[in-house]
């Protein structure tokens, strides 16, 4: 069973992107040209409404603000889409075998038997499936252009951790958690009335034969995972909870957010041991410690990869920024008259008029000259 937000995320961004795709009946004027690839005002448009809902999901109190801030870089963004999917094709970078991956990850998020149930989704959202591949791939092309070019060349020394560690350590100091995965074995027999809102009411009460049997279930349970079976498989398995399509995956839990009877058994137990079988309200709970961190400043091995991490993304932003810049020195950009690439570098080439009346073919035929069209 799903956690319900990464469904509405997924869900709504189907609904975005049908709501995208039907802006394409303003009319497709050409308002950028990047190499031989055009960026249409329907594209502009498309983009700065996806901008706007992230904005707004992101920073609900003050996304007028944000939302001001980010605007003018829309443009930019879609040129640096562009000037990333180009040098990809330059580097034979398809994305085909992570797009795969990639949708095979989000069938398991959702719970769905196969592709074909997210294609189905889709379409329930009015949304071409082979759009949202495409777009899905491009964004993988992105992501391995800038990996490539931009984040192999970015290794954080031990002398940067050391100094992050040092500098941090307040921030560090936290108070002793637990992180936790569970398996529940559900004692409760589902209602089939529903409710006004068209949704299960509350399960009746379990009869005593459905509670031996789940008790016997925990235990049979409890025993495959003292024998070496992996917790995460069991649980995608066996457990009735609604984290079992993330293999019981709970998160953190400090001292005072868990019920007493449970804090009183994990906060015992070191990473990788789990509890005997445990009532609830719900069933039998088997719960499985990830990781256990003292209070305190963690020392500096156990925080070591984070750090590198942070520091890793930290200088990615900047990097790519500067690499972008390169790609459009070295690309053939015109942009039609009453807009503005904010990311533009002081050195690319000036644009000259040419005729021309195929664009590629000019494009093409002027590129050792670092010529442009104009519009």
């Amino acid at each position: 069973m799903l956690k319900k937000p990464f469904f509405i995320v997924v869900a709504a961004f189907f609904v975005f992107f049908a709501l995208a795709l039907r802006a394409d009946n303003i009319v497709d004027e050409i308002i950028a040209r990047v190499n031989d690839l055009i960026i249409t005002r329907a594209d502009l448009e498309r983009g700065k409404q996806e901008t706007l809902d992230e904005t707004k999901q992101r920073f609900p109190a003050d996304w007028q603000v944000k939302w001001n801030q980010t605007e003018p870089d829309v443009l930019r963004d879609l040129i640096d889409t562009k000037l990333l999917l180009d040098k990809g094709k330059e580097l034979d970078i398809t994305g085909e075998t992570e797009l795969v991956k990639r949708l095979d990850e989000l069938r398991k998020k959702l719970g769905f038997a196969s592709i074909d149930d997210l294609e189905k989704l889709a379409k329930e959202q009015g949304v071409s499936f082979e759009d949202f591949k495409d777009e899905t791939r491009n964004g993988l092309i992105r992501e391995q252009v800038i990996g490539r070019e931009v984040g192999s060349k970015i290794n954080p020394t031990n002398e940067e951790v050391q100094a992050f560690y040092t500098a941090h350590q307040k921030e560090m100091d936290a108070p002793e958690e637990v992180q936790l995965s569970e398996i529940l074995i559900s004692t409760q027999t589902p209602n089939p009335e529903k409710d006004k809102s068209g949704n299960p009411s509350a399960s009746v009460p379990a009869d005593p034969a459905r509670v031996a049997a789940a008790e016997a279930k925990a235990n049979q349970v409890l025993d495959e995972l003292r024998k070496g079976a992996k917790f995460e498989d069991v649980a995608k398995k066996s457990s009735d909870g609604p984290t079992a399509a993330q293999g019981g995956d709970l998160g953190t839990f400090k001292h005072g957010e868990l019920a007493k009877e449970y804090e009183d058994k994990t906060f015992l137990l070191k990473a990788g041991e789990f509890t005997g079988v445990l009532p609830s309200k719900q069933g039998f709970l088997i719960l499985k410690v990830i990781a256990h961190r003292p209070a305190g400043i963690p020392p500096l091995k156990a925080v070591e990869n984070n750090i590198r991490q942070t520091i890793y993304l930290q200088k990615l932003e900047p990097a790519a920024r500067a690499y972008l810049t390169k790609l459009r020195e070295e690309a053939y950009i015109e942009i039609k008259s009453g807009f503005t690439d904010t990311g533009a570098s002081p050195n690319q080439a000036k644009p000259i008029m040419v005729a021309a009346n195929d664009p590629a073919t000019e494009i093409a035929k002027h590129k050792k000259k670092k010529h442009f069209l104009l519009f």
